[in-house]
Formats: C-alpha cells, sequence, structure tokens
C-alpha cells in the first residue's frame, strides 16, 4: 500500500480549513484518512501559527515509508527550521482627491447674451460672395 502524507480540504466556499493526514494514496482527496497528524488555517494572520502538526508522527510515518505530498513537504520544512516569514504589511491609506469646484451656474439672461454675442460674431466672419 502506497501511504501519502496529504492535505485534506475542509471549511467552506472561500474559507479553506486543512487537515494533514496519513492516507492510501488511491483514496480520493477528502477520503478516509488513516490518522490525522496536524492542520493548517490559511485565514490565521500570524504565520507561525497556521501550521500545527505532530512532528513525532510525521518522523514516523516517514520511517516506514510514507512520502509527503509537495506542499506537506514545504510545511514540514518551515516547521522545522521555523522560517514562516513575516506578513506583508498593509498598504498605505491614501487620501481621498478634492472634488472640483463646479462651475455656477448662468442666468437666463447671461446664456442669451452669450448666444446673441456667438451669432453676431458668424454673421461678421462670413464672407459675402461677389460679382
Amino acid at each position: 500500500m502506497a501511504v501519502r502524507i496529504r492535505m485534506k480540504r475542509m471549511g467552506r466556499k472561500h474559507r479553506p480549513f486543512y487537515r494533514i493526514c496519513v492516507m492510501d494514496s488511491r483514496k480520493q482527496r477528502d477520503g478516509e484518512a488513516i490518522e490525522e497528524i496536524g492542520t493548517y488555517d490559511t485565514s490565521v494572520a500570524d504565520k507561525s501559527k497556521r501550521v500545527t502538526i505532530n512532528m513525532e508522527r510525521v518522523d514516523y510515518w516517514m520511517s516506514v515509508g510514507a512520502q509527503p505530498s509537495d506542499n506537506v513537504a514545504t510545511l514540514i520544512k518551515k516547521v522545522k527550521k521555523n522560517k514562516f516569514g513575516t506578513a506583508a504589511a498593509p498598504a498605505p491609506l491614501i487620501a481621498p482627491k478634492e472634488p472640483e469646484p463646479e462651475p455656477e451656474p448662468e442666468t437666463a439672461e447671461e446664456s442669451a447674451e452669450a448666444t446673441a454675442e456667438a451669432s453676431d460674431e458668424g454673421a461678421a466672419t462670413e464672407e459675402t460672395p461677389s460679382e
């Protein structure tokens, strides 16, 4: 029997939670596990507290031939070396832009004068056909 140490997905949509399990490699991802040896919660803010693994059981299962998956092997290595890194700082806040002042609305008389001036200028620039 090929035994693997891998993650079983739990939790709900968009909020994953994983159990680190020893399983037969032929079983489905969320199938029956031989033994559950840890957890991995992606939503915990402190990176060093995301993973909990019983290292004695990991060592035992690896001594009898269990192979860790790629992701579990990375987690085991980080737990052994205690190198999880630090969470990135949140982006700095940006002040909202000041709205531009709106032009004051013209009165009906001013708008009528402006249109009359525009039509007078247009008439003066027209050329008359010469004979």
